[in-house]
């Protein structure tokens, strides 16, 4: 008898301030949708360093007779091959490479028209402009300073290049937009936080006969507010599984399906749907344990039993 009352309250509750009830309903699905958007962003940033960090390489750029005419690198000439010998055999020696990589410019000739082979720029070069470089896998993404430590000025190098900082600089635009994103979802929380207290409050006050008469026959103070704190957890709840309906139908329609970016995209590797289930939990959890402390919080002040 007394379950069926607090769920006949919380029904009631919920129908007398239904346009409140909606709006803590959205408020809590779009914040808890950038709070599971932002985790899932998170997962795809390290994803992606871990796809890539593993490829990159760092490149040893050796000079040619261009560069010994008009680079300050190269004013003592262009490489020779003592000194290509020597390179190749100091990085044979150090710990931190994995395995090298020697392109001839023939090699980076042919690799250049490959891929900029439309511009007016490729069909002025000839391979005696292009240099020579070695390609050096690291077995640590983060030891390209010893690389360039070592090799960075020597005679014979035009420069040294890390391709992990290009990436740094992405994976860097990709976490300001993720703290972006979390701001707004914490805006979006704040706002949820307060629907709640006001939708309670409201509800407290138009229940007062009620719960007066509550009073009078002994009702404990926790049977009083129980259907004020599920009221806001049931709501709470229908905001959490929308949110996670967002989740969801967003992974399959803009990645697998609809806009199909794994397949236009095949370069970056997405994170799978193990990512996104795995966050479902917490949103649910989250959903249902934050309306109903605000709730609680919120009748010690407007609901005195």
């Amino acid at each position: 008898m007394r379950a069926q009352f607090v769920l006949s309250e919380i029904g009631v509750g919920l129908r007398r301030n239904l346009t409140m009830t909606f709006a803590v309903v959205v408020s809590v699905a779009l914040s808890l949708a950038l709070f599971g958007g932002s985790l899932l962003m998170s997962d795809q940033v390290t994803t992606m360093k871990g796809y890539w960090y593993d490829k990159v390489n760092v490149s040893i750029f050796l000079c040619n007779k261009s560069d010994a005419e008009s680079d300050p690198n190269c004013a003592k000439g262009a490489v020779t091959d003592d000194q290509k010998a020597q390179i190749k055999s100091d990085l044979g020696k150090m710990s931190v490479v994995q395995n090298v990589v020697f392109e001839s410019q023939d090699e980076a000739y042919k690799h250049y028209k490959q891929q900029f082979g439309d511009s007016p720029l490729a069909s002025s070069l000839t391979p005696d402009q292009m240099q020579e470089s070695y390609r050096i896998k690291l077995k640590d993404p983060e030891k390209y300073q010893v690389i360039a430590t070592a090799f960075d000025g020597r005679d014979g190098v035009q420069s040294v290049q890390d391709q992990k900082g290009i990436l740094d600089n992405l994976f860097g635009l990709l976490n300001g937009m993720n703290w972006a994103a979390r701001a707004v979802m914490a805006l979006m929380l704040v706002v949820a936080l307060m629907l709640i207290v006001n939708t309670v409050r409201v509800s407290a006050f138009s229940r007062r006969r009620e719960t007066g008469i509550m009073r009078l026959v002994g009702a404990s103070g926790f049977y009083i507010q129980a259907p004020f704190i599920m009221e806001a957890a049931v709501a709470g709840l229908i905001g959490g599984t929308v949110a996670c309906g967002f989740l969801v139908v967003g992974r399959y329609f803009i990645i697998d399906h609809g806009l199909d970016l794994s397949h236009k995209l095949n370069l970056i590797n997405f994170i799978g749907w193990d990512a996104v289930l795995t966050k479902l939990p917490l949103i649910l959890a989250t959903s249902l344990l934050m309306p109903a402390l605000a709730a609680f919080f919120a009748l010690r002040k407007y609901l005195k039993v």
